[in-house]
């Protein structure tokens, strides 16, 4: 299947302090596009990837499971570790778990990282009837779109593959017992009113860590889709500040380029 328009994965060579973005469950690049180009324009390395069974229909992503989502994002970390000096690795939602499993398992050769509403576990009932639901409902309703800011549409699916969803609840617990073993300097920034993801899955993360360098920030204007949101510019902006302090070369001349 064709990726449908602005779904599409985004690559920029910059210098040598390379980001990997990592969209979010039942999204696309779209959501994180801005952000991308945002770190481009300062001169960085930026790749984007799209997720397997992603940006095209939900028929796709339904014979998808974390570990084609996963497989994708570390075959593109790889990538950039060996053309950067440095790697910083930023997610959003479901993404935010793939960068803390990126984290887990590539210690030292990342040198920071970045969530946005990251998720850490499915609540409510979801986790105990998508065992048995999946075989007998393929889909359930979509969760994009959960966006404060009038006028903003996220690209994805309005539908959510049930096989999909319990893959992902098995993701979830997986990651939540390996983060223990992430040490990055790390930014979670997580909204109190996200309809989509639990506030309480970034308390878990938090506490999870064994991050000393840890900075936690509010986006008290923004819903789950916060890098499309009201608060989207600090996100980039923190992003931006957090890249500059572990890695001071970004922005000089001769170095952002690569020069």
């Amino acid at each position: 299947m064709p990726v449908r328009p602005g779904a599409e994965p985004y690559r920029h060579e910059g210098g040598e302090v390379g980001v990997l973005l990592c969209h979010g469950f039942t999204g696309s690049p779209q959501s994180m596009r801005p952000w991308a180009e945002y770190l481009a324009e300062r001169g960085l390395t930026v790749t984007l990837p799209l997720l397997p069974g992603h940006g095209t229909r939900w028929e796709d992503m339904a014979i998808t499971g974390w570990q084609d989502w996963y497989a994708e994002v570390e075959r593109e970390l790889r990538a950039l570790l060996e053309r950067c000096k440095k790697v910083f690795v930023f997610g959003l939602s479901m993404g935010g778990t793939l960068t803390l499993r990126l984290a887990a398992k590539h210690g030292d050769a990342i040198s920071g990282v970045v969530v946005v509403n990251p998720g850490n576990k499915l609540h409510g009932l979801a986790p105990y009837a998508l065992p048995v639901a999946r075989h007998l409902v393929r889909t359930t309703k979509g969760i994009v779109n959960d966006i404060a800011k009038e006028g903003e549409d996220e690209l994805g699916y309005d539908r959510v593959p049930l096989h999909a969803a319990n893959s992902l609840r098995k993701f979830y617990r997986l990651v939540d017992g390996e983060l223990p073993q992430v040490t990055q300097p790390l930014v979670v920034l997580h909204s109190p009113r996200d309809h989509v993801v639990s506030p309480a899955d970034s308390v878990r993360v938090l506490s999870r860590v064994s991050s000393t360098d840890v900075k936690e920030i509010l986006l008290e204007q923004s819903y789950h889709v916060a890098t499309l949101d009201y608060d989207a510019d600090r996100i980039f902006e923190e992003s931006y500040a957090f890249i500059s302090r572990l890695a001071p070369s970004v922005g000089k001349e001769g170095t952002a380029t690569g020069g």
